[in-house]
């Protein structure tokens, strides 16, 4: 189906007007005419009606009016996503789980760019799941992520970790953390699991929450304790109103990088997947493929 046989109806639909339709989309009645008519060939079904009070929908064109405008937005959405801007050779369309974003993407962009400089990106910080999916239906090329979702057809790599501090407005200690006003964090099933397996008395907290940044917001707020990223910890404690708590032990997130199958091998996901690996081992430059 042709995109301007969607936008002639839905034109249709405001104005009720063939007329005032081939006005405003600078075209002839007849245009306007042949289009309905093969919308409506396409569909099976008469979508308006002509009479001298008027154009109106039909029960069928009321129907299809919430459809042609969900298609309307998924084909502008699709010439979104995959539109190369102009003086860019093409475009990458990245993922980046939001802990990882907050802190890393800057440094991490900036290595792609002088990697690939002819090349566009499309940044989208989001959860593994849901990255997950769109490697699969190819909205993203490339994701960054915290929880692998196995499928035949995804490709993962173990990039590094990121560690997670435990800092407190209250305890050095964490037998004086008090459960109460402490702020749970589920970044990811596998950091679930470990946090709970390292302080199972504190896994019953009445805020639990999946974003360093949530957490660094909450305690902020309202004072407390919570696993944070290693930086926002170093920032935080720095500000002089928390501290590490000392015998908390650090909480390790692994990082994977993640493509679709068919790109394992390709040299713009292999030089991607290098340069996220050195950033995360602490060294910087973006080397050859």
């Amino acid at each position: 189906m042709q995109i301007e046989l969607l936008e002639t109806f839905l034109d249709l639909v405001e104005t009720r007007s063939f007329n005032r339709t081939a006005e405003r989309l600078n075209l002839t009645q007849s245009t306007v005419s042949g289009r309905i008519a093969a919308l409506e060939a396409a569909l099976g079904a008469k979508l308006f009606t002509r009479s001298r009070a008027g154009t109106d929908l039909t029960m069928e064109g009321r129907r299809f009016d919430a459809h042609a405008r969900s298609l309307r937005h998924e084909w502008h959405e699709a010439k979104r996503r995959i539109q190369v801007p102009d003086r860019a050779a093409h475009l990458i369309r990245l993922g980046i789980q939001n802990d990882l974003a907050a802190q890393h993407i800057g440094d991490w962009v900036a290595d792609f760019r002088r990697a690939l400089p002819d090349a566009a990106f499309y940044i989208e910080p989001d959860y593994s799941n849901q990255m997950c999916a769109d490697l699969l239906t190819g909205v993203q090329d490339f994701a960054v992520m915290f929880s692998p979702k196995p499928h035949p057809d995804l490709h993962f790599e173990t990039v590094g970790d990121v560690p997670y501090h435990m800092i407190s407005s209250e305890a050095d200690r964490l037998a004086d953390v008090a459960p109460d006003s402490f702020i749970f964090a589920h970044f990811s099933p596998a950091f679930e699991a470990m946090h709970r397996a390292v302080t199972p008395d504190l896994a019953a907290s009445a805020i639990s929450v999946g974003q360093s940044g949530t957490v660094a917001a909450l305690l902020t707020a309202m004072g407390g304790a919570g696993y944070v990223l290693e930086k926002t910890a170093d920032s935080l404690i720095g500000g002089g109103r928390f501290r590490r708590v000392e015998d908390a032990p650090v909480l390790r997130q692994p990082v994977y990088a993640a493509m679709h199958l068919r790109h394992r091998i390709a040299p713009i996901h292999r030089r991607l997947t290098r340069i996220v690996q050195r950033r995360l081992a602490g060294r910087t430059g973006t080397g050859q493929a």
